[in-house]
């Protein structure tokens, strides 16, 4: 098996989630190729081929002239699987991508099992293994489903790559998106609230629990949809990717879109009615109890000291 990974170049920088996807690729054994539009100023750590282009000549970003350019190292490598992150370059460039093979997309991949990609439904309750009956598979891999149990090491070997075509899109770069309300980023406490709270009513024992530990309260995406919080309290990779000293996990799952957003957190306690719960794989400790009645007590508790 051979797959054709899309590393991602953005503000003069390589971007981290290269790892995620050297990880997926050894997961699933097989023989790795990279794509980049970028520099030879910053190169990935890669034992492998790298099909560079010129970031000065391409652009951090043209949907035609890096289609083009992918469309052209695919007809090289022959890949059975070409895989971007699931990030703003990989949810626009695969589409068009997949529409111009013929082939068939996979999003948000978050597994492999059996070498057959793996991805969430029904609002990530539920996982679901999905083959492709095209002879080449685009994949978007979810942010933190995938990790390296190692540093990776090496030095790639370069083939130097380029195109005539271009684009009709021009690209005038980013902007930073405004902050509202609370930042996460720099709270040392996090207590967020998961769906198990049950109403939006409930938010107010969340919010008094991370007042007692001198914090701020987060939710989870669920929550957040549903309106019972305010966007900017939203972890996860739609929201605020934070890294408290404490994170209290009040009632949430744990699907990997959270677990990327709190991940780098030192301790982490879930209160959960689930033990089997994937939260509980990431805690350091698990309490199995009724949020609605452990959480006013432990506040009590807590104010109490």
């Amino acid at each position: 098996m051979k797959t054709l990974l899309v590393a991602e170049y953005r503000e003069g920088k390589l971007q981290g989630s290269v790892n995620d996807l050297m990880a997926f690729a050894q997961k699933v054994g097989s023989d790795a190729a990279m794509f980049l539009v970028g520099s030879e100023t910053d190169l990935p750590k890669f034992q492998g081929p790298l099909y560079l282009a010129d970031v000065k000549n391409c652009g951090e970003y043209n949907p035609d002239v890096h289609k083009q350019l992918l469309l052209d190292t695919i007809a090289k490598v022959k890949p059975d699987m070409v895989v971007f992150s699931h990030s703003s370059y990989g949810w626009d460039l695969a589409p068009r991508l997949a529409f111009a093979l013929k082939a068939s997309q996979v999003s948000e991949v978050v597994d492999v099992v059996d070498g057959v990609p793996v991805a969430p439904v029904c609002n990530s309750k539920l996982r679901r293994k999905v083959a492709s009956k095209t002879p080449v598979a685009i994949l978007t891999l979810q942010a933190g489903a995938f990790g390296l149990s190692e540093e990776s090491t090496g030095v790639p070997v370069i083939e130097k790559i380029s195109t005539t075509a271009t684009g009709k899109v021009e690209f005038c770069g980013y902007e930073q998106a405004e902050m509202g309300g609370v930042d996460l980023t720099k709270a040392s406490v996090i207590v967020s609230a998961g769906r198990g709270i049950g109403k939006p009513e409930n938010i107010a024992i969340i919010a008094s629990l991370a007042k007692a530990l001198k914090g701020e309260y987060g939710a989870s995406r669920p929550v957040v949809d549903a309106e019972w919080a305010e966007h900017n309290r939203q972890v996860g990779t739609t929201g605020q990717t934070v890294s408290p000293k404490l994170y209290v996990a009040c009632g949430i799952s744990g699907a990997i879109q959270h677990l990327a957003g709190m991940k780098k957190s030192e301790f982490v306690v879930a209160i959960n009615t689930d033990k089997d719960a994937p939260i509980g794989e990431v805690a350091d400790v698990l309490v199995v109890a009724d949020l609605k009645q452990f959480v006013p007590i432990l506040t009590e508790k807590i104010k109490a000291l």
